[in-house]
């Protein structure tokens, strides 16, 4: 049965993954109105997410989050880059398994080289007190059986052009 054309595609995974790289190729090749949830986030609200998780709490970023979801799972046939927490709330895990669920997988070595390279702390707070290192490692830990409770298939870590490839190939299963 081929991938319907109203069914979105939703990218999970940690901070670095390649979500939004990959979303916005994938889309491209699809055809797909591509929505970055965090770059949403801004556009609507007005403030980068460190600026509210400093006034108001991660908490209240995730409520935000969960309500800039509803709002793209209520529209058809897109690609949509996740924030890498967006699993964390069971109301966000249910609008997800309503798409099509693509988790990136990425060594967390590979994650701290790529947010060593890119720090963008307005976009990517910090989300614990450890170092990079120690936060993706306990990160991934907590968040990691979600991504695959929820991943109709799971993507290696590969060079962005395989990586392409490789979920046409699997999108092609749906």
């Amino acid at each position: 049965m081929p991938l319907s054309d109203d069914a979105n595609i939703y990218l999970i995974g940690p901070r670095a993954s390649g979500k939004t790289t990959l979303g916005r190729q994938l889309a491209q090749s699809l055809g797909r109105p591509f929505v970055d949830l965090d770059a949403r986030f801004v556009e609507t609200r007005g403030e980068t997410i460190a600026e509210l998780v400093a006034r108001e709490g991660w908490d209240a970023f995730r409520q935000a989050e969960a309500d800039i979801l509803a709002d793209v799972a209520a529209q058809q046939g897109l690609v949509a880059a996740t924030g890498g927490g967006v699993v964390l709330m069971p109301q966000n895990r249910a609008l997800l398994s309503r798409g099509v669920v693509l988790y990136l997988q990425a060594h967390p070595d590979r994650l701290a080289e790529r947010l060593m390279a890119d720090l963008n702390p307005e976009q990517r707070p910090n989300l614990t007190e450890l170092g990079l290192k120690e936060e993706i490692v306990a990160t991934l830990a907590e968040r990691e059986p979600l991504y695959f409770s929820l991943a109709h298939a799971c993507l290696p870590e590969r060079p962005i052009e395989e990586l392409l490839d490789y979920t046409l190939r699997a999108l092609k299963m749906f």
